[in-house]
This record gives structure tokens, C-alpha cells and sequence, in this order.
């Protein structure tokens, strides 16, 4: 019976997890990957882009999407029942799972250490062993919404605040990756080091940039013990009495920061280089205008929700622009999705917002630009792309995932109105 290694990538919305997963599968190397993928709204974005990209292939089933739920919740079984489709499978030398942005590491861990204590039908023909798990964070971003990382060593620190989500994710790990170092001045990356030592002393630290770690130092590294990463925390040690020998002094971090609250977000504009590859939405995007309430584990505990923008008609580009900078709602934790814009029908473009990071980049051309032959024999082949065709736009669309707290209703309605006043 073969053993086949896995690795967790977790990490808060928007900290590079998905730039990182694509880094691993470009690897030149000659390491089959299999990934899984959860997303936590009906449109599992994060699978598309990495499809998208290139890089895995839905004919090679080795990308599976779980979304519709967490994997460290309502999705446990699921995730025991791929990993032993994919062990069983025995061409795969790596799983790779890149875990929800509000998913809490140590669920998903008991999950997969379970798995030999379970009926024997889902590891008799290969079994996935829990090799390392990595907690991605975005050091600028820490910078800006999280005062540098102090907010999360502040002491007031409710149960159900984001705070002590990413404090969870950074104390149950073996890796963390300071992600985006280069944006973040020397003094505030070793401040934010501090603070991750703080709360993580035995996790080994690695400052990356976009996720160019070398996979030498988070891949077979026979890291994970359940017993050690669970007991590992910072606030852990303390209270059985325990204490590093190196460790002189207790950090203590009482400070008080007001946070930035200004309604109007930097918007910054970026160049776009056209490519000549056409886009692809991937497996699971089946483009309907969906509202998908999350009312279960971490997404109620959080208060976070999520809501699906959809629409065909293009976007001006200018009333895009002075939505995002200027009436963007706070609450927004993350955006991530495909849209085009008038005058430009031709080109597919990916927008992301992570706090007040955006980004929009071109990402090829629609499908709705092949020549009539070749699309014709494309959607012959492709049976969930012709269900999404519409005979006047194509497989153009806006199709955008708001993920944020408070998503009531009303919250829903002003990003449905304003978008749709940005439509021509």
C-alpha cells in the first residue's frame, strides 16, 4: 500500500495561496501533483484561474473542487473520500489541498490523521499521509489592516473576530510564509516576524515574495506530528509552564491602534499585456446569478458571507473604476472573478481585491473570438461551456465572488445596483 504525501496550504482570503499552488504545479522537477481545491461560494474561482492557467487539466482528473461548504466542516467526508479516490489512483507522487481563506487548520488535519482509524474501504488502496502544513501570510496586508500584526496580539481579541482566525491559522502550522516581504519596509517585516514568533515560536519562518519559495523547503519534509503542532502555540506552552530555552522574557504586547477606517479606498491602476490563449471558466461555473448564504462553521462564526455578481452586458471601464475607489464597502474582506469592459469585448479580464489591494489583469481572450469552425468542434467537446453560451454575448460575462462581513441584504443589493450601473 503506497503512502502519498500532503500538503495544506492555508492562510487568511487573499495572503497568495493560489499564486503559491501555482509556483508547486509549474515546477520543472517531474512531481505529479494532484490538487484540492475549497472555496467557500458556488463559484469556486480560485479551481478556474489554476485550470485557467494551464496548469492541471480536468482530463487528467487531477484537480478536484470542493466548495459549497468547508472542508474543515461541512465538507469532512468529502475531502476523506477524494483523498482516497486520488491515493487509490497510485499515479500521483503529491496532493496538494489549498484550504479555504476562513478554514481553520486543525480540523482539517484531525480529518486527514483519521483516515487509517476508518472503514477500510478508504485506505486499503493507498493512503494520504499529512506531510507539512503551510500557513501563507500577506505581510503587506498585515501592514495595512492589521496594524502591522499587532491587532492580533492587542488582547481584546473577541472569539469571532478575523483576528482570531488568522491568529488560529499561524498557530496551527508547521511553515510560515511571510508572503509579499519585499512590500513591507526591513523594520515592519521584523516587527511582523516578532509577532509571528510571539504566537508560533517552533513553526519555521520563510520571507517569500509571491510565492517563490524553493518547494525543497515545503514539500517531503516530514514535518507534521499532530501531537507537536497542536501544543505548539505560543499561549499553549505558556500554560502548561512550559518555555523555550532561548527565550529569556515573555512578549507581552499591549498597544492600541485605531484603525483606518476612511471610506475611500487607493485604487491602483495596472498595464495589461495581452496573451493569445483563450480563457476557460473551468469545471463548476455554471453562470446563473446566485446569492449563497454560508450558514455554517467558520463563515458563522466570522460573520462572513458570500455573493455572487452576474451579469452579461460589458462594464465601463471608468464607472469600474470610481465604484473601486470610491464606494467600495469596507466590510469587503475579498473579491475575486472574471469581467470585460466596453470596447475591449474581445479580452477576459480577472479582477481581485484583498483589503485594499486590487488588481485587474487580462487573462486572454473569450472563447466567443475562435474562428466559427473551431468553436463550433469547442463546444461540441465541451458540453458545460455550451450550457453557459449565450447566443447574443457568447461566453463573455461579469461574474465576480464578494466575500465580506455583514453580507446581509442590503449589503447584496447596493453591490448588485452599483454594478449594475457600471453596465453599458
Amino acid at each position: 500500500m503506497k503512502n502519498i504525501p500532503v500538503l495544506l496550504l492555508t492562510g487568511y482570503l487573499g495572503s497568495g495561496k493560489t499564486t503559491l499552488l501555482n509556483r508547486i504545479l509549474s515546477n520543472e522537477k517531474g512531481i505529479k501533483f494532484a490538487v484540492i481545491v475549497n472555496d467557500i461560494g458556488e463559484v469556486n474561482i480560485d479551481a478556474a484561474l489554476i485550470e485557467q492557467g494551464g496548469v492541471v487539466g480536468q482530463k487528467e482528473e487531477s484537480l478536484v473542487a470542493l466548495q459549497n461548504g468547508c472542508i474543515c466542516c461541512t465538507l469532512k467526508m468529502d475531502l476523506v473520500e477524494q483523498l482516497s479516490e486520488i491515493a487509490a489512483m497510485q499515479k500521483f507522487d503529491y496532493i496538494v489541498i489549498e484550504a479555504s481563506g476562513i478554514c481553520e487548520p486543525a480540523p482539517i488535519a484531525q480529518t486527514i490523521c483519521s483516515i487509517p482509524t476508518m472503514e477500510q474501504k478508504y485506505w486499503k488502496d493507498g493512503m494520504a499521509r499529512l506531510d507539512c502544513i503551510v500557513t501563507v501570510v500577506d505581510a503587506l496586508r498585515m501592514k495595512d489592516e492589521f496594524a502591522n500584526g499587532e491587532r492580533l496580539t492587542s488582547g481584546d481579541v473577541a472569539e469571532e473576530d478575523i483576528e482570531n482566525l488568522v491568529i488560529q491559522q499561524i498557530e496551527f502550522c508547521n511553515i510560515v510564509l511571510l508572503n509579499k516581504a519585499k512590500e513591507v519596509e526591513p523594520r515592519e517585516l521584523a516587527r511582523l516576524r516578532e509577532i509571528v514568533r510571539t504566537l508560533q515560536p517552533k513553526a519555521e519562518i520563510i520571507e517569500c515574495n509571491y510565492g517563490d519559495v524553493e518547494l525543497e523547503k515545503i514539500l517531503n519534509t516530514g514535518m507534521f506530528d499532530f501531537d507537536q503542532v497542536a501544543t505548539s502555540a505560543r499561549w499553549i506552552s505558556e500554560i502548561e509552564g512550559g518555555k523555550e530555552e532561548d527565550e529569556e522574557e515573555e512578549h507581552h504586547h499591549e498597544h492600541h491602534h485605531e484603525h483606518d477606517e476612511e471610506d475611500e479606498h487607493e485604487h491602483h491602476h495596472h498595464e495589461h499585456e495581452g496573451e493569445d490563449e483563450h480563457h476557460h471558466h473551468g469545471p463548476g461555473c455554471h453562470c446563473h446569478h446566485c446569492q449563497h448564504n454560508h450558514d455554517h462553521g467558520e463563515a458563522e462564526e466570522y460573520g462572513i458571507g458570500t455573493y455572487v455578481y452576474y451579469a452579461r452586458q460589458p462594464l465601463n471601464l471608468n464607472l469600474f473604476d470610481a465604484f473601486v475607489a470610491r464606494l467600495w464597502p469596507k466590510d469587503i474582506i475579498r473579491a475575486k472573478g472574471i469581467c470585460y469592459f466596453k470596447g475591449e469585448e474581445d479580452v477576459c479580464y480577472i479582477f481581485e481585491q484583498a483589503g485594499k489591494q486590487f488588481n485587474l489583469r487580462n487573462c486572454g481572450q473569450w472563447y466567443a473570438t475562435m474562428p466559427e469552425d473551431q468553436l463550433k468542434r469547442l463546444l461540441e467537446a465541451e458540453p458545460k461551456l455550451r450550457e453557459d453560451w449565450d447566443e447574443t454575448y457568447g461566453d463573455r460575462m461579469q461574474k465576480i465572488v464578494f466575500i465580506g462581513q455583514h453580507m446581509n441584504k442590503e449589503m447584496k443589493l447596493f453591490i448588485k445596483e452599483a454594478l449594475d450601473g457600471c453596465i453599458e
